[in-house]
């Protein structure tokens, strides 16, 4: 292909950048995939390895970024997402959020490259407002065991905003709502995850809280779609906020994965941890006008693709 874009994505051996790097190739975009494998693996990409327009680099985003490449774009994905392994180190997790903001941006900075940030919508915290739109500030306890990630991935939206205004470094920001699908790690400790391996290998499956607070699930596929069109749209930075607007309780959610894998597994409630967000909704306006997107996978579909995929690796 006479055109074809060079692409960086740190974090490519995770869940999410594991997918993006198959988009990306799929595209007949040559991918550099950046991973430390503290929350990433190899299985995620193993089958991208003799793609001669794949190159994989371990490395540490929180240390400067030196490639021979001419890199057209980069999609930073680089961070543990789920509160197990976010709190196993926070001083890392905030290093990987500010240091790795930094070293990512200083990179686009030099090449002159359009660089994506995927942050998250726990920077609103436990929201006051609901649906939670781009324009809100959050609630976030700067004290909590959450703030190395509620906090890092603010402070990392501050850079870039800032490098944008200072340096005129080409950004996009997206805020992504709770996601899921293959390639999830089983002991990632995020809810859909959470219920599904407890159910297939027979286990009481544990409830924080009593089971009312709410989230909004929204499948890979659907999110995948969302990156590429940002990333495509000119003159267009954000915050924007992506994510399946359809609101339902943790306990509906476990009481749908036991229905559909069959179990009779029993439910156990435990206490719920602090700061744990009590309802999450993404206003997906914006995204809808901007980006012509709206997810398409519905909750049982998207599910069903999941469990099959747990399935296959237990």
């Amino acid at each position: 292909m006479k055109n074809k874009k060079t692409i960086l994505v740190t974090g490519g051996a995770g869940f999410i950048g594991s997918h993006l790097c198959e988009k990306l190739l799929n595209q007949g975009s040559r991918v550099i995939c950046l991973d430390n494998f503290f929350t990433g693996a190899r299985k995620n990409i193993k089958h991208f390895l003799k793609n001669k327009d794949f190159k994989l680099i371990k490395s540490d985003i929180a240390r400067p970024i030196k490639l021979k490449e001419k890199i057209d774009e980069i999609y930073n994905l680089a961070c543990p997402a789920s509160p197990i392994h976010y709190q196993k180190d926070p001083v890392e997790t905030v290093r990987t959020n500010v240091l790795g903001a930094i070293n990512t941006l200083e990179l686009a900075k030099k090449l002159k490259a359009k660089v994506f940030q995927a942050s998250t919508s726990e920077i609103y915290g436990d929201p006051l407002e609901h649906p939670q739109k781009e324009t809100y500030f959050g609630n976030v306890n700067c004290l909590s065991p959450r703030a190395c990630y509620d906090e890092g991935k603010r402070c990392a939206e501050t850079l870039f905003m800032d490098y944008h205004r200072q340096y005129g470094v080409n950004i996009a920001i997206m805020r992504i709502h709770n996601t899921y699908g293959p390639r999830m790690a089983l002991d990632d400790g995020r809810v859909v995850s959470n219920f599904i391996v407890q159910t297939l290998k027979n286990r009481p499956i544990t409830v924080y809280g009593d089971g009312k607070q709410t989230r909004s699930f929204m499948y890979i596929d659907d999110l995948i779609e969302a990156i590429i069109k940002l990333m495509a749209k000119k003159n267009f930075i954000g915050p924007i906020n992506v994510g399946n607007p359809n609101e339902m309780k943790i306990i509906d959610l476990a009481k749908r994965i036991v229905k559909l894998t069959g179990s009779r597994n029993k439910l156990v409630y435990n206490s719920l941890p602090q700061d744990d967000p009590q309802r999450r909704k993404p206003d997906i306006s914006l995204a809808k006008k901007v980006l012509a997107w709206q997810p398409k996978v519905n909750l049982e579909d998207g599910l069903k693709k999941t469990i099959e995929y747990f399935r296959q690796i237990i």
